[in-house]
């Protein structure tokens, strides 16, 4: 059903340079979709158009990009312009664009919130409006964005990076039920952690509570994601979350928010005991 749902589909993807956004482009390529990336980066963009229009399997698919800065509202929109001047209409735009550093809440400088806001959840923004015209004029498109497991619930470690995932969730969600009326539909994604280089540089500064509760997880790849992610969005689904534990922490915290607190708290207490016998400073 995926694969004859995004066949010749036009889809812009933020982010797609690296990461869950990189996967999402090449498993849109290999079901027949043209794609048309994202990023800050000219470089890392350039050589990720290379490696998709190595897998495209059809004469008639276009892989394209646009260095842009999502957290600039004129940046977003001369991406959007750009890839409807080369490609078209934009049937699936998919905002993967995000960053992300963790830290104690006191010690967080206000400039990574503001950093984390306005890239996560802004940008977000940004790239929607900026898209939404001609979506709204045909009544016709789907808009997907990425938020996370941490976007369901409050994590150590994360109080920037959960404020910017929560604002991306209630955002689609409210947005979802706007875009009803012209026929546009809206899906939410909420990966827990997966393989990327993000995760790989946050992991090298996270306090040592978030990296005990993160060793308790499991990690998925970008690839699983990508797929998660796209079956969904062929089945019109207004939330997809990804991977076992972040079904069971969504359910959990759905029905039993106390008992996910307490548990989160003695894990926590356990991180911090362990953390005071080794010696080891925050």
């Amino acid at each position: 059903m995926a694969r004859r749902f995004f066949q010749g589909r036009r889809a812009l993807i933020t982010g797609g340079s690296s990461g869950i956004g990189a996967a999402l482009a090449a498993e849109l390529v290999r079901q027949g979709a043209s794609v048309f990336l994202v990023a800050r980066r000219g470089d890392a963009l350039e050589r990720s158009v290379q490696a998709l229009r190595a897998v495209a399997k059809d004469e008639g698919q276009k892989i394209d990009a646009a260095t842009a800065d999502v957290r600039d509202a004129a940046s977003a929109a001369d991406a959007v312009k750009a890839c409807e001047q080369r490609f078209g209409p934009v049937d699936l735009l998919i905002n993967s664009a995000g960053i992300t550093q963790p830290g104690y809440v006191e010690e967080m400088p206000l400039d990574a919130f503001r950093a984390q806001i306005e890239t996560n959840y802004m940008g977000t923004v940004h790239v929607v409006r900026a898209a939404l015209p001609a979506m709204i004029a045909r009544r016709n498109g789907w808009i997907a964005n990425l938020s996370s497991v941490a976007g369901l619930k409050g994590v150590f470690g994360y109080a920037a990076y959960c404020g910017s995932k929560f604002a991306v969730i209630g955002y689609s969600e409210a947005l979802r039920a706007e875009l009803v009326r012209h026929g546009i539909g809206v899906t939410v994604i909420c990966p827990p952690d997966t393989r990327t280089p993000m995760l790989e540089g946050e992991s090298r500064i996270r306090p040592y509570e978030t990296a005990y509760l993160a060793a308790k997880g499991k990690i998925l790849e970008a690839d699983d994601v990508a797929r998660c992610a796209l079956k969904g969005i062929a089945r019109r689904k207004a939330l997809v979350v990804p991977g076992f534990d972040g079904k069971f922490l969504r359910f959990a915290n759905g029905v039993a928010p106390a008992a996910i607190d307490w548990m989160f708290d003695g894990m926590i207490r356990s991180a911090q005991r362990q953390q005071a016998q080794s010696g080891r400073t925050p």
